[in-house]
């Protein structure tokens, strides 16, 4: 891997770390946010924070995002989620959403997945 696709990697990595609150672990210890963690689970206005930085500081347009992909649940309609469906079953459907689509993404200058 070039030099400086290293740099914009581990800036993207860090960029998140910086943003995304972390985990512990049983001994409350910190979990480092890795470039394979999936962002699933981090805290939404983290998450959202990250993502306005991310385009701003990468130039990546994530208007494109096919957000449904990654977040099934939140993006089925609510009557939908009360009468028809089952949360397993919509979540079953899931992608992972990773820190690595994310440098990957920002090394092209542009969103690659969906």
């Amino acid at each position: 891997m070039d030099l400086l696709l290293m740099t914009i990697t581990n800036d993207v990595l860090e960029m998140f770390r910086d943003e995304i609150s972390s985990e512990l672990d049983d001994d409350w210890k910190e979990i480092p946010l890795e470039l394979d963690s999936d962002l699933f689970d981090a805290p939404g206005d983290d998450l959202h924070s990250a993502l306005d930085r991310y385009e701003k500081e990468f130039n990546v347009d994530l208007s494109c995002v096919n957000w449904r992909s990654y977040f099934p649940w939140q993006n089925t309609p609510l009557l939908t989620r009360w009468f028809k469906a089952k949360r397993a079953d919509v979540e079953a459907t899931r992608l992972p959403l990773t820190v690595r689509m994310f440098a990957e993404s920002a090394e092209a200058g542009k969103w690659l997945y969906d």
